[in-house]
């Protein structure tokens, strides 16, 4: 009864994590979430007055399924503002979130044994979604010592006549670290279309963050709200997508997905044009916690060789305590009431590492880090 595709996708491996702490919860326990990357922040109060606004004006049916004009002519003047580039409205296609655009993007360029290239450590779901299309992941490893900086030259080796498209996502998710715009633009010059996800774009508290769209048009953006704006419950992404993809996605969105919420896509115009300010306060505020717990980790024997400069990420080298992450991570739960990511879940290459989130309030990172330090005492 039940189909082979749905039985052999794998788990979200971290979210196996999150409901085991959710339970310890309701047994009484006092969990510190170290495991999910979800701003603890409030959505921008003028983000959530343009909903109410927006309802009120019974702005509660179908939209376009490509979305809003409007919002999509908000998203074409940030990116000109941010990175100089400009992009035609038509060219956007607005998803209730950046999972589906995912979804979308895979279901319109995959068939049969399709390639796609991305790194090891990789975003947990990214080879889901590829092997569900019944594509292939091919991964490049990634090193420590190199910041988890993806090299053109390994891509290009990997690159074979069933290569689809390449998959970059910085800042990256888990490691928290920038891909260098000499490489993306070398990595445009490959040949396959080239998937940006830019989701943790803002999220940047040294250097600079590039679009892919900077170096080529032949490219896919998925961006969204989640991150940036403390909107993940509002679910808003959308694709900035070669004019050729535009319409075999808009009809896959069509039939699957109709439409993104209308009122929810009014409050991403207040987003994009009057909350600036909350964001840059909040952004001020990761980063304070990034020092703070990158400081931590390193003082109890974790090794972060180079320091992540983006999103809410630290994979920590964790190999001095156990070279078996889900292990690991599942005890460090039971024992010292701490959630956190195991690498494994993002890949083999990230096994023997653990993903520490710092999208939770200072006061829980350092009980966070005391506890830890206890388990690790007694665990030598």
């Amino acid at each position: 009864m039940i189909s082979t595709r749905a039985q052999q996708i794998p788990p979200f491996i971290v979210m196996d994590v999150l409901e085991r702490a959710k339970a310890m919860e309701r047994e009484g326990y006092d969990i510190v979430h170290l495991e999910v990357g979800e701003p603890d922040f409030d959505t921008p109060s003028c983000i959530v007055e343009a909903a109410h606004k927006a309802m009120r004006e019974g702005k509660t049916h179908y939209t376009h399924s490509q979305g809003l004009y409007e919002l999509r002519e908000a998203i074409c003047e940030h990116y000109l503002d941010r990175y100089g580039v400009e992009v035609h409205p038509d060219r956007i296609v607005v998803t209730a979130g950046t999972s589906p655009a995912l979804f979308l993007v895979f279901a319109s360029i995959l068939e049969p044994g399709d390639e796609v290239i991305l790194s090891n450590p990789h975003y947990a779901c990214y080879p889901h979604f590829i092997r569900f299309f019944q594509g292939k992941p091919v991964f490049v490893n990634v090193e420590e010592e190199d910041g988890f900086q993806l090299i053109p030259q390994r891509i290009e080796s990997s690159i074979t006549g069933r290569t689809k498209a390449i998959l970059i996502n910085s800042p990256s998710n888990p490691t928290g670290n920038l891909l260098g715009p000499e490489r993306m633009e070398a990595i445009s010059r490959l040949g396959p279309i080239v998937i940006s996800d830019e989701i943790y774009h803002g999220l940047v508290y040294e250097g600079k963050e590039h679009s892919i769209l900077e170096f080529t048009e032949r490219a896919v953006v998925l961006n969204g709200f989640s991150k940036l704006y403390a909107m993940t419950g509002w679910r808003l992404g959308y694709l900035i997508l070669p004019p050729e993809l535009v319409r075999p996605i808009q009809k896959i969105h069509q039939n699957f997905f109709i439409s993104a919420s209308d009122f929810v896509q009014w409050a991403g115009i207040a987003a994009l044009k009057e909350a600036g300010p909350e964001v840059e306060r909040m952004r001020a505020i990761y980063n304070q916690r990034r020092r703070f717990i990158i400081e931590g980790l390193k003082r109890l024997g974790f090794g972060i060789t180079v320091e992540p400069t983006g999103a809410f990420y630290v994979l920590a080298n964790a190999k001095k305590f156990s070279d078996k992450s889900y292990e690991l991570a599942f005890d460090i739960l039971e024992k010292a009431k701490v959630g956190v990511a195991p690498g494994i879940d993002f890949g083999s290459h990230a096994e023997g590492y653990l993903r520490f989130s710092y999208a939770t309030s200072l006061e829980r990172i350092e009980e966070g880090i005391a506890r830890l330090a206890r388990y690790l005492e007694r665990r030598t």
